[in-house]
């Protein structure tokens, strides 16, 4: 558990040897996983509104973004704008921007009276910048810029994924 903690504090500082470390150990997936768990209820209770009644529901919403993120960043990094030297698989992708979303954890201080969302804003600029650096190290890109397209491209396809869920489940529960 050391080891993920260490792994989580590097990858929160975008430090990019724990990128590397992670990306090259298959027994960091559960790790990664846990971490963007915690996360996805960190962003869930951090982003608790009044009258929310299906935490839960946003709390596997929040879980399934992610997973869809790390699928479209594939789709689009590894399938349409690889760079030469790229080679990776979802296992790669996963644990390292699973690693990435550790900043998310600081999403809970959402709750803060008035100032919270400065935190929930912060945090998420954060994680972004991580996911860059995770999806540059994962696909072997030279190129940051590149990073970033995928991964703001692969944000807006999730974001499509979030709205079509969020109007099948207001359909369901109308």
């Amino acid at each position: 558990m050391a080891s993920m903690f260490k792994r989580m504090a590097g990858a929160a500082r975008l430090n990019v040897a724990t990128y590397e470390e992670v990306e090259a150990d298959r027994g960091a997936t559960w790790q990664a996983i846990v971490v963007a768990v915690v996360s996805s209820f960190a962003v869930t209770i951090g982003d608790f509104h009044t009258g929310d009644v299906d935490v839960l529901a946003r709390f596997g919403l929040g879980l399934a973004g992610w997973i869809s993120w790390v699928f479209f960043i594939w789709l689009v990094g590894v399938k349409m704008v690889p760079e030469p030297e790229t080679r990776s698989d979802l296992g790669e992708l996963i644990r390292t921007t699973g690693f990435a979303s550790t900043p998310g954890l600081f999403r809970i201080l959402g709750l803060i009276p008035f100032v919270g969302w400065l935190f929930v804003i912060a945090a998420w600029l954060w994680t972004l910048a991580a996911m860059v650096v995770a999806v540059r190290q994962a696909l072997d890109y030279k190129s940051t810029p590149r990073a970033v397209f995928v991964c703001v491209l692969g944000f807006a396809a999730n974001l499509l994924v979030i709205f079509f869920q969020l109007q099948l489940f207001r359909a369901a529960t109308t």
